[in-house]
């Protein structure tokens, strides 16, 4: 009677995809699948940037620290959910559960806070080349990733501290493949409005506080673009920021759909939630280094060059911006 009453319980238990359990071995085929190709896509991201000097600039940097974003993000949820697939091991402690709630939204965060960096790379790249050297420095970087995760640290942290505080007395099945912030605090005896209204508003206004910057910077860039005065220039300006547009509609579009799922979604089956979940936490992260390899000709010169060996054709160095 008194671990039912304890303020918290000793363990969970990750139930997959309900509805689904039969098919969970057919379905860790191309959740693995999906999840190796991240793993080396964004490996092979930061192998190149690490072996290219000429790729240790802002905008590269800045690539590098997305990715370690997304490696985060995939390897915090799919190893978990892989485990529960293959081996039904869905028993999960109190505290495992909230360190991997944690460190998803801690990566989500950080996530936005990179874009919001790349996006004003992009606009002093655009808007005013001739400083970009200045305004723009491996410090800069080092300080825009600094204070990511200072605010991923000082966002997340209450979530944790709000659940921690809650009486679980009732049922400990979480269906799901992995531990979300609301998920958890349903389970709970006990007011979850703060843990609801926190949840819901932290979000979508560091969310939304990014968005509008990223879109500020945007609406300077497509001025600057407008008043340069041939047509190759203005495609050319454009096509340095289509790789971020995609990124940002990978991250973003998915990001508000499971956050407004999650709480508002009464109508959307379980199943298709869980796996719509899961999908983000594997897409993005394998689609952002496809992205920037396949439209960023330096990323996919450089890459060609570290992996065929030094017998490769020298390319000339990138041009900045």
């Amino acid at each position: 009677m008194s671990n039912v009453s304890s303020l918290a319980p000793d363990t969970f238990i990750l139930t997959g995809i309900p509805g689904m359990e039969q098919l969970h071995v057919w379905i860790s085929v191309p959740f693995c699948c999906l999840y190796l190709a991240a793993v080396l896509a964004n490996g092979a991201l930061l192998l190149t940037v690490w072996a290219e000097p000429s790729l240790h600039q802002p905008m590269y940097l800045l690539l590098c620290l997305l990715a370690l974003a997304d490696l985060t993000l995939s390897t915090t949820a799919v190893p978990r959910a892989l485990a529960l697939f293959w081996f039904r091991a869905g028993e999960i402690s109190f505290g495992a559960c909230l360190t991997q709630m944690f460190f998803l939204h801690f990566a989500c965060l950080v996530e936005s806070v990179i874009l919001l960096a790349m996006a004003f790379d992009r606009f002093v790249a655009i808007c005013f080349p001739l400083r970009y050297g200045a305004v723009l420095s491996v410090r800069a970087v080092a300080r825009a990733g600094l204070a990511a995760v200072l605010r991923g640290l000082g966002a997340i942290l209450p979530c944790v501290l709000l659940l921690r505080r809650l009486r679980f007395c009732g049922p400990r099945a979480i269906a799901h493949t992995y531990c979300e912030h609301m998920a958890i605090a349903r389970l709970a005896c006990a007011d979850v409005r703060a843990d609801a209204w926190y949840g819901l508003l932290l979000p979508f206004a560091l969310g939304a506080l990014d968005l509008l910057l990223i879109a500020v910077s945007y609406a300077f860039i497509l001025l600057a673009v407008c008043r340069l005065p041939s047509r190759p220039a203005r495609s050319k300006a454009l096509h340095t920021c289509g790789s971020h547009l995609c990124v940002l509609l990978l991250f973003y579009v998915p990001a508000a759909f499971a956050a407004l799922a999650q709480r508002f979604g009464r109508g959307i089956a379980p199943d298709v939630h869980i796996v719509l979940a899961n999908l983000y936490v594997l897409l993005p992260p394998l689609l952002n280094p496809i992205v920037y390899g396949v439209r960023t000709r330096q990323i996919r010169d450089r890459a060609l060059k570290v992996f065929t060996g030094p017998g490769s054709r020298v390319l000339r160095p990138p041009a900045r911006g």
